[in-house]
């Protein structure tokens, strides 16, 4: 299920929105500390973030430029402010579309769902995930850069294969255990930290210096 991030002001919009995007099976979260969107969102990682314009404290621009810093989550400004600069504007801070207020919920989904095909969809059915070179195939669980097979232990084709999915959202310690767990695999802090330092000796030694990066207190990014 698709994780989808709202931040607007309007609790009456925004309940709206909820109730709609639930109705075609979309998971929703709404802005609750509007002075901490960021952080929100890196706990949520969401697949994509609904934002508004004007909101509280600071403004859905200026919201943008940050999680564009440390995302690359396809992000749709909502708002009435639709006047052809702001539009320009939302577009050059990294927003992926615009859609004016009042909207029709049909068009709001159709959007979404034709955002989300394009970013996620795409990638799952030709069953291989590519990033500077670098080949997974999700179907025979291999990697490869240029000619060279990079061999792979369970655990650490599990890890790339997350990060790679969620390449350019910083995915938690904890989201990372998690997934491993589902396969079985009950690992610690510990010992997920050393298959990170593994896998990354791997990477680097087939020239893929510093694919895997730190977000420190947050968690680890392919950008």
């Amino acid at each position: 299920m698709y994780r989808i991030y709202i931040a607007e002001d309007d609790e009456g919009i925004a309940r709206s929105v909820c109730k709609g995007l639930s109705e075609w099976e979309l998971e929703t979260k709404c802005a609750v500390d509007f002075r901490h969107i960021s952080e929100e969102i890196t706990e949520y990682q969401p697949h994509l973030v609904l934002l508004d314009i004007t909101l509280p404290f600071f403004n859905g621009f200026y919201w943008c430029g940050e999680i564009r810093r440390t995302s690359r989550v396809p992000i749709v400004f909502i708002s009435s402010a639709s006047d052809n600069m702001n539009i320009v504007m939302a577009m050059n801070m990294g927003g992926d579309d615009f859609i004016a207020k009042p909207f029709d919920m049909s068009v709001l989904v159709a959007k979404i769902q034709a955002l989300l095909r394009r970013s996620y969809d795409f990638a799952q059915q030709v069953g291989v995930i590519e990033h500077r070179g670098a080949n997974l195939n999700t179907a025979d669980a291999t990697l490869t850069v240029g000619e060279n097979r990079i061999d792979l232990t369970k655990n650490e084709y599990r890890i790339l294969q997350t990060l790679l999915e969620n390449k350019g959202r910083v995915v938690s310690r904890e989201k990372l255990m998690n997934r491993l767990w589902e396969t079985d695999c009950f690992i610690d802090e510990n010992t997920l930290t050393v298959n990170v330092a593994r896998l990354r000796k791997k990477l680097d030694a087939a020239g893929l210096t510093g694919f895997i990066a730190t977000k420190v207190g947050m968690g680890y990014i392919v950008e």
